[in-house]
């Protein structure tokens, strides 16, 4: 059984500044507003028979949409980008271009990439880790990050069963 939520429907969204270092288009700084859209799949448990309260997974992923929310995305793990990050500003360089933001202003992740298909994936399996907490029962949880309306990478964590 799994349980849907619509993030545009449920306010899962935030706007948030990326690059993809190198790309032809999306190499320099660009913003999106994104929308994510989860998907959560086990076996209901406990006393209301829920595979995981409604509520709960909005929390969590309000909470790191949140974190995002009107920031620089910066991937730790791009092996794209030369990167030094202390304790007031994040440096990096990309392509003979040199950058130099406060660190306020951005969001460091452990990813490779601040594409759809690597934000797909960190909240995929943060959401996966936090609601393992809730039930034990949760087979996996898909999340869509979508860049605007109508174009989107999903994700699915920790995968799905073979039969």
């Amino acid at each position: 059984m799994k349980i849907i939520i619509e993030g545009i429907h449920a306010n899962l969204r935030f706007s948030a500044a990326h690059m993809i270092p190198e790309h032809e288009t999306c190499g320099v700084i660009h913003g999106h507003s994104y929308i994510v859209d989860v998907e959560v799949e086990g076996e209901p448990t406990g006393k209301h028979g829920f595979i995981v309260d409604f509520k709960d997974v909005k929390g969590i992923m309000r909470r790191i949409c949140k974190r995002l929310d009107h920031r620089l995305l910066v991937p730790l793990e791009s092996p794209l980008m030369d990167l030094q990050v202390s304790d007031d500003k994040v440096e990096f360089q990309v392509a003979g271009k040199e950058y130099k933001i406060p660190k306020e202003d951005c969001c460091l992740l452990p990813i490779e990439s601040t594409s759809a298909e690597g934000l797909a994936e960190y909240f995929a399996r943060k959401l996966y880790e936090e609601l393992k907490e809730y039930n034990k029962m949760i087979r996996n949880v898909k999340v869509c990050v979508n860049e605007g309306i109508g174009q989107g990478a999903i994700f699915t964590y920790p995968g799905v069963e073979r039969i």
